[in-house]
C-alpha cells in the first residue's frame, strides 16, 4: 500500500484513529493498541487517539502474538475484548454498542456482527476464550480458537455493511475512500 495500514487516509483521520473512534463511541473502553516499537509512529498516533499503547515484544509467530499482548495487558476481570483490525476501518460505533448489547445479554464465547448474513469484524471476544487464545500452540492464530466455539458464537445483525470491509489493496482503498489513496 506504501505507507503503514494503521497511518493511511480514512477521511481525514488516520484508519487507526477511525477505529479507535468507532470503538469509543460504541462504549468499548479503554482502547488497547498493540505495537512492533514503542517509539513509532503508529504507537504516537495510538496516544494521540486516547489509546493505550501495548509492546508486543515477538510478532514473530504473526498477528496471534498481537491479541496474546494485549489480553495479557488487560486488567483482571475483563469481561471481554474486541479484536479490531487495523485494515478494517469503517464500521460504525453502533455495531460496538449491538455487539455489547447482544455479549451482555447472552454472554455468548464471542459475538460477531452480520450483514445481511455475511460476518464481519469488529469480533467481541468473551473472557472465556482468553486462556485458549494464549495458548503458544495455535496453527490458525485466533481462528483455532474461534473455530472451536462456532455453534456457541452470538451473530448480530447488523446495518453497517463497514463490518465486511476489509481494505487490503490500492483497488480496495479506492472504493472506500475515492478522494485519497495512494498512488
Amino acid at each position: 500500500m506504501g505507507t503503514p495500514k494503521p497511518l493511511m487516509d480514512a477521511g481525514g483521520v488516520t484508519f487507526l484513529a477511525r477505529v479507535i473512534s468507532s470503538l469509543r463511541e460504541g462504549g468499548a473502553e479503554p482502547p488497547l493498541v498493540v505495537v512492533r516499537t514503542l517509539d513509532s509512529p503508529v504507537a504516537a498516533e495510538a496516544r494521540l487517539s486516547g489509546a493505550h499503547v501495548v509492546l508486543n515484544p515477538d510478532p514473530s509467530p504473526g498477528p496471534i502474538s498481537s491479541l496474546q499482548a494485549g489480553l495479557r495487558a488487560l486488567p483482571g476481570g475483563t469481561p471481554a475484548v474486541f479484536l479490531a483490525p487495523v485494515d478494517h476501518p469503517v464500521f460504525l460505533p453502533e455495531t460496538i454498542r449491538a455487539l455489547l448489547r447482544g455479549f451482555q445479554e447472552a454472554r455468548p464465547p464471542l459475538a460477531v456482527p452480520s450483514f445481511r448474513g455475511r460476518r464481519g469484524h469488529p469480533i467481541l471476544l468473551g473472557e472465556a476464550l482468553f486462556s485458549e487464545l494464549l495458548e503458544e500452540d495455535l496453527p490458525d492464530g485466533a481462528r483455532t480458537v474461534i473455530r472451536r466455539y462456532l455453534v456457541e458464537r452470538l451473530e448480530v445483525p447488523v446495518e453497517d455493511p463497514g463490518v465486511l470491509a476489509d481494505i487490503d489493496t490500492p483497488e480496495d482503498y479506492r472504493r472506500f475512500f475515492p478522494s485519497a489513496g495512494p498512488g
